[in-house]
């Protein structure tokens, strides 16, 4: 499977992820992922059936602590944080509608 993979697999990834990529990267790419896949084709022939899936690598432990009221930051402290400003807001870009952002 992992053989197979062409150029023009690679170009069509990179166009559904929006990527503008030179002959020389797709290329470098399809070495890449090809080594990448070759790897899962690996791990997917070990035999896991006596292996007990865990959700993550470590223990963990939940907090249930009380919530407790503590005085909020200075907004002017807050704002001079702040790379952008208007007012007596935080400016951010807008990534809905026609402006342009994001």
């Amino acid at each position: 499977m992992t053989d197979t993979l062409t150029l023009d697999d690679v170009r069509h990834v990179a166009k559904l992820a929006r990527l503008r990529l030179t002959d020389a990267e797709l290329e470098e790419y399809r070495v890449q992922l090809s080594s990448i896949l070759k790897h899962i084709d690996q791990l997917n022939q070990l035999d896991l059936e006596h292996v007990e899936s865990m959700p993550r690598p470590m223990d963990t432990t939940n907090r249930f602590d009380e919530d407790e009221i503590k005085p909020s930051m200075p907004l002017d402290m807050l704002l001079s944080n702040a790379p952008h400003v208007e007012d007596r807001y935080l400016a951010v870009p807008k990534v809905l509608g026609n402006g342009g952002g994001a």
